[in-house]
Parts: C-alpha cells; sequence; structure tokens
C-alpha cells in the first residue's frame, strides 16, 4: 500500500501539491469543480460513462500500436503539437486514451483500451485513506482527480508489454494519464520525449524525460525551479507555429482585435470590456475567443455590434485564430506568447480582479507583453494601436530560442533530427548489446 501511495503522488503530483491548492478557486476548478456535490456527480459519471461503458467497447487496432512510436496526447493541443512528428517519423502514430477527448482529431488517433482499468479500483479506498493522511485538504478538495487517476498506470503497464513501442513522445507532463504513461514506460525501459507544448509553471513536476525539447530558456528556468534536471535539454523553439511564421502580421495599424479568455475569467467583466471598446472603436473588428472548455454563455457579443463575432475554438485552431488579428486582449493565458510569436501585440488584462493570480506565466514581468489594469489604461493604446501598431516578435526570444535565427520557422525540424538522432541511438545500442527493444 505504502509503494501504491509513492507511486500515485507521482501520477498526481502537480493536482496534489501545495502550490497548486493556495491557487484561486477559479484556476482549480478547471481541473476540479468547486462545489462537492459536483465532484460526487463527476465521479459517478465517470463510473457509467468510462469505467462501465467502456467494458462494452472494443476500440484497439493492434497494428496501428504494434513496435511503433507512440505520440501521446491528452487533448486537441497536444495533437496539434506534435503533428508535425507524423510526417517526419515514419513510424510515428498518434495514441490516445480509450474516451480522451481531442476535439476535432477523435477519430484521427489509435486507442488504448482501458477496459480493464476497473479491475484496479479495489485500491481507491485504501489511496483515498492514504491521501487523506498525508494531504487531507487536497485529498477532499480533488478526490475526483484521485478517482480518475487509478488503474492508468497498470492498464498502461500491461498496454506496453503487449505493444511494445520503440520509444514514446509527450506533449504534457502534468495530467495524471500522462505521467501514468510516463512512469510505466520509465519501468520498462522505454525511451522517452518530452515536446513542450505550452508555457510552463514552476508547479510542474521536475523533468523525467530521457529527451526534453523545450521552448527557449524561460522553460528551463521554470523546470529548475521544480527540481534537479538531470537528462539532456535541447531548445527547439514552437514546432506547431512553424507553418504560421510566413504569416507573422506585418499590418500597420489595429484594425482587428482579439479577446482570448478562459475558465479563471470572469465573463461580466469580459462582457464589459467588450461594449466599453465597441461603443468607443466601433470601428474596430473583434473577435472574442472563449477556452476549448468553457461551456459558459458568450452570445452577449453578438448583440452589441455587428463587427463582433464569436471564435469556435473547437474548430478553429489558435494560430488560425491569431492570423485574423492584430491585437490581442487576455488573462492569464499562455495564448499571449503564441499571438506575440506572430507578431500580434498582445496585452494582458486581468479579466478576475478579486482573484490574487498576477501575471502567472511571468509575460509581464519579462516584457512579453504590456499590461493595463483597467480600461481606462486601455483606451490609449487602442487609440495608439489604430495609428501605429508595433513590431512585437523579437520580444519573444526569451521564451522561443528559434526566433529571430535561421531555425525561425524551422523548429519542427531541428526537433525532428534531434528525436531521430536519439531513437537510431538507441537501437544502436540495443544491436551491440543483443538486448531486445
Amino acid at each position: 500500500m505504502k509503494d501504491w501511495y509513492t507511486l500515485y503522488s507521482n501520477i498526481l503530483y502537480l493536482h496534489f501539491s501545495e502550490g497548486f491548492y493556495n491557487l484561486p478557486e477559479s484556476a482549480k476548478n478547471a481541473a476540479s469543480p468547486a462545489n462537492p456535490l459536483k465532484r460526487l456527480l463527476r465521479m459517478a459519471g465517470y463510473t457509467l460513462v468510462r469505467l462501465f461503458g467502456n467494458l462494452f467497447k472494443s476500440v484497439e487496432q493492434p497494428e496501428r500500436l504494434q513496435g511503433k512510436i507512440w505520440l501521446y496526447v491528452v487533448s486537441q493541443n497536444n495533437y496539434d503539437s506534435l503533428h508535425f512528428l507524423e510526417e517526419a517519423i515514419p513510424e510515428a502514430v498518434m495514441v490516445a486514451g480509450q474516451s480522451k477527448a481531442i476535439g476535432r482529431y477523435n477519430q484521427q488517433v489509435a486507442r488504448l483500451s482501458l477496459r480493464r482499468k476497473l479491475l484496479h479500483y479495489y485500491k481507491f479506498l485504501p489511496l483515498f485513506f492514504q491521501f487523506l493522511s498525508h494531504r487531507k485538504r487536497s485529498t477532499i478538495r480533488f478526490v475526483d482527480l484521485l478517482y480518475d487517476a487509478v488503474g492508468f498506470y497498470e492498464v498502461y503497464l500491461q498496454k506496453l508489454k503487449k505493444y511494445r513501442p520503440h520509444a514514446i513522445v509527450f506533449a504534457n507532463d502534468h495530467n495524471a494519464d500522462a505521467r501514468a504513461m510516463l512512469l510505466a514506460a520509465k519501468e520498462l525501459g522505454i525511451p522517452t520525449v518530452y515536446v513542450q507544448h505550452s508555457s510552463v509553471s514552476n508547479l510542474f513536476p521536475p523533468l523525467a524525460f530521457d529527451l526534453n525539447l523545450l521552448e527557449g530558456q524561460d522553460s528551463l528556468d521554470k523546470y529548475r525551479q521544480c527540481g534537479p534536471v538531470h537528462r539532456r535539454v535541447e531548445f527547439i523553439g514552437m514546432p506547431k507555429v512553424d507553418k504560421f511564421i510566413q504569416h507573422r502580421n506585418k499590418n500597420q495599424q489595429v484594425q482587428t482585435l482579439g479577446i482570448a479568455c478562459n475558465l479563471m475569467d470572469r465573463v461580466e467583466e469580459v462582457e464589459q470590456l467588450v461594449r466599453h471598446i465597441s461603443r468607443d472603436f466601433p470601428q474596430l473588428r473583434i473577435l472574442l475567443r472563449p477556452h476549448p472548455r468553457d461551456k459558459r454563455s458568450y452570445t452577449f457579443a453578438t448583440g452589441i455590434n455587428p463587427n463582433i463575432s464569436l471564435s469556435n475554438a473547437r474548430q478553429q485552431s489558435v494560430f488560425e485564430y491569431l492570423r485574423e488579428l492584430d491585437m490581442l486582449i487576455s488573462g492569464n493565458s499562455g495564448i499571449h506568447l503564441e499571438a506575440v510569436l506572430l507578431n500580434v501585440w498582445s496585452v494582458y488584462f486581468n479579466f478576475n480582479p478579486k482573484e490574487e493570480l498576477h501575471d502567472y506565466y511571468g509575460y509581464v514581468a519579462n516584457e512579453l507583453v504590456e499590461e493595463v489594469i483597467s480600461y481606462a489604461a486601455l483606451k490609449p493604446m487602442l487609440e495608439q494601436g489604430v495609428q501605429q501598431k508595433p513590431d512585437v516578435y523579437l520580444r519573444a526570444r526569451y521564451y522561443n530560442a528559434t526566433v529571430g535565427t535561421s531555425y525561425d520557422g524551422r523548429s519542427g525540424e531541428k526537433a525532428s533530427a534531434l528525436i531521430n538522432n536519439m531513437l537510431a541511438e538507441d537501437r544502436s545500442y540495443h544491436f551491440h548489446t543483443g538486448n531486445s527493444a
């Protein structure tokens, strides 16, 4: 039982950390409902839909999984981040858990059956009491995350023994299912690669992959705060932005303004800002983009001004959205960096001023973006932008190591070469030692 607790503490590293517990409720709510009843309902729904529902579904296609390079994804954003490797590595295949929502790519990933996950739920109560004795507050607050995590490691260990992938590439290092896959791969000596897919924080688990491909110095600085970095690290920039670099914004005036909001933002704050801007700058085209997992209503926007429209984040990728913008306003979101990479002027605006979560990614502190604390402060910036929009993409050099270099727009090429070299070295090692993969 002690080993169970150690294992699952590692799997749940981020969400059961003291730092995560101390985040504002709006940030935690994105991972687990604040309402205890909703957490219980979530567990009940998970039991019926995923655990028992999966019993009657056969989803695996062994020929797609056997002996391949797995690109393990847990979201649509992960898929976008690793898609470049499908062409660069012939053996590569996108892989996801049985019921994992991968957005518009749901039908394009090879699935791993999780039917046997149910067999491991006898561990839940012993784990619950172990966690309760060590981390009482987090266990009560995030009991649904513990419940969800049970069985991932055990099932993935069995799948890896069965299909023996040559290597696994990850774009997520902190979700429970991704960490379970990582730990199972490490147990079996399967090479692992991490391709950073978004900005990181110092709450993340320490780097534990064989090859860690980070965007730039900011990421390494933050991971060093998470723990010792023992494995190989390379800076590659952001592969998913490569094909959009040629579309870097060259407009001299702000004509289209984006407002990107997420689950931590207050809808009423967003609406108030939209109304202010529309009143004072009726000529601006405004594209409002809620987070893909945000189910709240934003229909107020379309009734204010015909120049205002909603972006469907489930259908339109973030870079497709940013291509349409000259300027962006957002709160605590990684979209700021992606905007600046496309030379879209980005401004930090806190849409949840009642909660203390200032500059979560350090974008303001590192001068990637400007900050405004009110519409009164934003208005003169909009007036300036309408006259002359600044070029901003070089501000991203601390975050993205390829900006302004010969590899600008060629991050995928650099990442693919590093991964292929690692795979070649691994195969050479097994060939010379006689070890089987």
